[in-house]
Formats: C-alpha cells, structure tokens, sequence
C-alpha cells in the first residue's frame, strides 16, 4: 500500500494521548476506517479542487471519515448522507447547531520555565503515538492560552468552557494553578464578557486542603471544586504516585471533604474516575454511596468511569466490574438512577469511543438507560486533541442502531436528549444562563481572542 498522507485523515480516526493515559493500539476496524477515509479524502479534494489538509479538516472531511467508519464495522452508527463529502451546505446541515456548546473540561498548560521540558515531551509523545492519522495538532507550537482558545472557541462553537486542570505532582508542581485558573476567568469577563469561562479549584484533601476551601471560595470563586481520588502524579506526569489514593465516602478523607463542600456553600464536586491505569483509587466505586450520603451535593463524574482499551458492552452483574458498568453499579447499589445527583462526564470517553462505535453505542445506550438523558454531560478534555469541532460534530451524527436498542433495551438518541447532553444539563447543574449565553455567542465576532494572549502574557 502506498505510504498514506498525514492529511487526509480527519481528527477524529486519531487514537491521540493525553496526559493521564496512552491510547490503546488501533484496532483492525480502525486501520480499515483510516485507510479508506485517506483514499476518499485525496479523491474529494481532487475532485474539489481544495487543498488536501483544508479539506480533511472541515466538516466535509469529518464526514468521509464517518462514513468510511460506519462501512469499515458493517453498521450505519453516525447519521451522514453521502452528499455531505462533497457539499459544504450539505455538510452543514448534517452537523447543524442546535443550541449553545457547553464543555465542562477544558485544559492547556502554562508558559513557565519548569513546565518546558514535558511541554516538549507531551508533543513528542502526541505525535509518535500515531502521526499518520492526526492533523488536529498541526500548526501548535505548545499548549498555551494562545492555543487554547484557538481550539476551544476560534475554530469550534463552543460558548463556554470550563477550565480544570490536574492535580499535579507531589512538589506542587500544576499545570494550572488555581490563581491562574481564576485570573483566566477574570480575564475573560473583562474581554469577551462575563459568562463564557468558568473555572474550577483543584481541592487534594489527602494533602489537608480542606482546610483552605472557604478562603478559595472566596477568592477564586470556583464554580465546583475538582478533585483526584488517585492522589498526585509522578515528576514526569507519566502514571499516579502510589499512596496518595482516597475516596470519596471514606471517614478519613472524602466524607470530611464533602461536609466542608457543604458548609462552604459550593455544592458541585467534580471528579475524575476512570482513565486511571486501573488503580483502586480510580474506581468509581465510592460515587453512589458519597452521593447518597450528600443528596444536596452534584457529582460530575468526569470520564465516567471508562477505562481505554478494556471494552465496552452492556451493563450485567457479571461485568460490573469493568469500565462505565462500575459507575452504574455504583449508582445502581446505592439506590439512584435518572434524576439523581450524580452525572456522567464525557470528556476523553468520547473521543476513544470514536473508533470503537458499538463500545460507544452501548457507553452512550446504558447511561441513557440507567441514568437517564438529564445525567449525562459534554465534555471533550480538549485542548490534548486540539480544535473541538470533530468531536462534536460526531456526536451530533450518532446513533444508536435499531437492533441494539432491541437487544438491550437502549433508548434512541433523540433530538431532544442530544440538546440537554450539549447543553441543558450543564446549564443546570453549572448554573448558567442558556438564553443569555446563547445572544453572547451569536453577536460575539471573537475579537476578544485576540486581546487575552497579550494581556495574559502581560
């Protein structure tokens, strides 16, 4: 086979890294799906007359490379006409907007001497992963304001972000600290108004912290607190330190965490399970009973629990044990289900998912049928797969197919559940205003992007 152009695949046949996981090894499906996708990409810009990369990176592109996956598993999963391929208004019209993007995980990492080194090994790892398949990190340099807001908001619709960041390692080091994570917001409200970023706190109770959550609230005016129940990462952010690991419901730590949550007056709690390496701590065991003991606390469960590379299929008691099952069972033994306080984050999951459509089929089909489509919440952990749009785009063209819904008793992914996984239920649960964020993006010509690098660097 002829050696393949690295531009002709879309972003979202990429089985990118971030920095908590490597990305499993590409899948028979997957090379097919990629293959086929690169031959009909050079085939359209040709016929086009476009350049290949400005072709591979617009909506048509993300099309081939849906339409190339749904022929690669024998199964029609993302909702693409074929036309799409080829006409831009076609294209639009696959993967209309309807509504504000919220996206709830967001991250770059900051311009200091002491992160330069593992910026210049986060780009080597990136791009050795599978540097055929990937075009979304052309043209990045580092992964800096400047980029953040270019794959975020400049060349995807997102109206408004959340910025998080890790825990980061046991000497203090983050990628973000929460001052910085504070002024961002600030600064956007100056810039491009109020409403468009909020931000979190990174709480690690194991390191006595709780104790500093009523002067951060009012200091850094969180809109949740983000925590890591797998402790700190190693010097290199390679894997987690062993012995930092807690729980949300245990007596030492989470359950003195939660009660403080309350008394502070902040009552949403995001954290990160899943996506772990499959140590103890990041499980998501411990949600449903925490959740049960703190009813009027939301918990964002960030990942949902969705372990790269294990697979996924339907929720039985005889593979609770594995993935996103052990969220539901969590949920499940602790007497919740649709409705509750509990809600699945979606951030990295769906991107892998991509190349695994029954796993995302069944992923997407048990959290719609076990926590029901008012739990279930955008985000992408962008910006470690650069702009957003394909991802998004995606999703919006998914479906689960009629005989799995049969099988397993999956409910379809209507237009309205799609509207409140978007956006509705991180209004809700983030406490925004929908209709105001809605006129902000729509009159909003991102000027204001041009302005935050400056002042930030300033």
């Amino acid at each position: 086979m002829p050696e393949r152009d690295p531009s002709s695949v879309p972003s979202i046949l990429k089985p990118l890294s971030t920095d908590e996981y490597d990305a499993p090894a590409r899948t028979d499906v997957q090379v097919r799906a990629t293959d086929a996708t690169s031959a009909a990409n050079l085939d359209a810009s040709e016929r086009l007359a476009t350049p290949l990369a400005r072709f591979t990176q617009s909506r048509r592109g993300t099309a081939a490379g849906l339409l190339s996956m749904n022929a690669a598993v024998g199964a029609r999963y993302f909702e693409v006409p074929p036309e799409a391929v080829f006409d831009a208004d076609a294209a639009a019209e696959t993967f209309a907007s309807d509504g504000p993007v919220i996206d709830v995980q967001t991250h770059w990492v900051a311009d200091r001497p002491t992160l330069k080194d593992f910026q210049a090994n986060l780009f080597v790892h990136y791009r050795g992963m599978s540097p055929e398949w990937w075009t979304g990190l052309e043209g990045i340099t580092a992964f800096t304001i400047a980029e953040y807001l270019r794959c975020v908001f400049v060349e995807a619709e997102t109206a408004l972000a959340v910025i998080s960041c890790a825990p980061g390692n046991a000497s203090g080091e983050m990628f973000l600290t929460n001052d910085e994570m504070a002024g961002m917001r600030e600064l956007f409200d100056r810039t491009a108004g109020t409403g468009r970023l909020l931000n979190h706190t990174v709480v690690r109770p194991n390191l006595g912290e709780t104790e500093r959550m009523a002067e951060w609230a009012a200091t850094y005016r969180p809109v949740g607190w983000k925590v890591y129940t797998l402790g700190l990462m190693d010097p290199s952010y390679q894997h987690y330190e062993p012995g930092f690991g807690w729980r949300l419901d245990d007596d030492e730590t989470g359950m003195p965490f939660l009660e403080r949550a309350r008394e502070v007056g902040i009552n949403l709690v995001c954290a990160h399970k899943g996506v772990s390496g499959m140590v103890d701590a990041g499980s998501p065991d411990d949600v449903g009973p925490a959740a049960n003991a703190f009813p009027d606390i939301n918990f964002v469960i960030y990942h949902s629990g969705y372990e790269p590379g294990q697979g996924e299929g339907p929720y039985t008691p005889e593979s609770a044990h594995l993935g996103v099952n052990r969220l539901i069972k969590s949920v499940l033994d602790a007497g919740l289900g649709p409705g509750c306080n509990v809600y699945a984050e979606l951030g990295t999951t769906w991107f892998v998912l991509l190349g695994h459509p029954e796993d995302a089929a069944h992923v997407l089909g048990k959290l719609l049928l076990h926590l029901g489509e008012d739990n279930i919440i955008w985000g992408t952990d962008s910006i470690w797969y650069g702009p957003t749009q394909p991802v998004l785009d995606a999703f919006r063209s998914f479906q689960i197919p009629d005989e799995m819904c049969e099988q397993y008793g999956y409910p379809k992914i209507t237009p309205q559940a799609r509207r409140k996984i978007l956006t509705e239920n991180a209004a809700r649960v983030y406490g925004v205003d929908i209709d105001a964020l809605a006129r902000a993006a729509e009159r909003d010509d991102l000027s204001w992007t041009k302005r935050v690098p400056a002042e930030w660097g300033r």
